[in-house]
């Protein structure tokens, strides 16, 4: 647990020396939300009615601008091979890095959640569950960003293949985060959506680390 604990102390330093990749997240989620109200007008009730889907959307495209980074920049300068032979399985490494990418890029999106949603007109009643929902939602999503990125390391057009590969195993997340908002909204249960996507993260704590670390261990041999 201390090497485990100090691999996600190691990017958490990195990823404040290149803190250029953080605010380039935050900007873009804002900015992206930013947008919608010039686009389908400033109606209060249509703001608020999509309001939910315009933030997870965001979301889920902000949290991708970083993952070509999360184990490209340690292949390039060979920091993998030393990873890799640090005494932790290739697993838990990848578990290092998902937990270190949330921490940097998805705590931030779910601290600019809650004005963006206030901006976009969302029920009050909703914003608390929006947040509820993007917790483990964001989880989710740094987990299988990481074993998206893995699995594309080294390939030629990764960056490409990156989000086709990811985004299609996201619809779950983004399906259940925004029904959770969405029934909050009509006053009805968000309970049943948040459970699911605590199911989604349960699956997925296990499973995407094992599938990044065998795509790693492929890419140092």
């Amino acid at each position: 647990m201390t090497r485990f604990w100090g691999l996600i102390a190691r990017e958490w330093r990195l990823s404040v020396r290149h803190g250029g990749d953080t605010l380039a997240s935050i900007l873009f989620f804002v900015l992206a939300a930013s947008l919608f109200p010039l686009a389908i007008g400033p109606a209060p009730e249509t703001l608020g009615r999509l309001a939910p889907g315009i933030v997870w959307v965001c979301a889920l495209l902000a949290a991708l601008l970083p993952l070509d980074r999360l184990f490209g920049a340690d292949l390039d300068d060979g920091s993998l091979d030393q990873l890799m032979l640090c005494g932790l399985p290739p697993s838990a490494v990848a578990l290092a890095k998902a937990l270190a990418h949330w921490l940097v890029t998805g705590v931030p999106l779910l601290l600019a959640a809650g004005p963006v949603a206030v901006m976009l007109r969302m029920p009050e009643e909703a914003v608390p569950v929006l947040l509820a929902g993007l917790l483990p939602g964001t989880i989710v999503l740094s987990l299988l960003g990481s074993a998206g990125a893995a699995i594309v390391l080294g390939a030629r057009r990764g960056g490409v293949l990156l989000p086709l590969l990811v985004l299609p195993l996201a619809a779950p997340v983004l399906i259940f985060g925004v029904g959770a908002a969405d029934a909050a909204a009509a006053g009805q249960a968000a309970r049943p959506h948040l459970l699911l996507l605590c199911a989604l993260l349960a699956a997925a704590l296990p499973l995407c680390p094992l599938a990044a670390g065998a795509a790693l261990r492929g890419a140092a041999e």
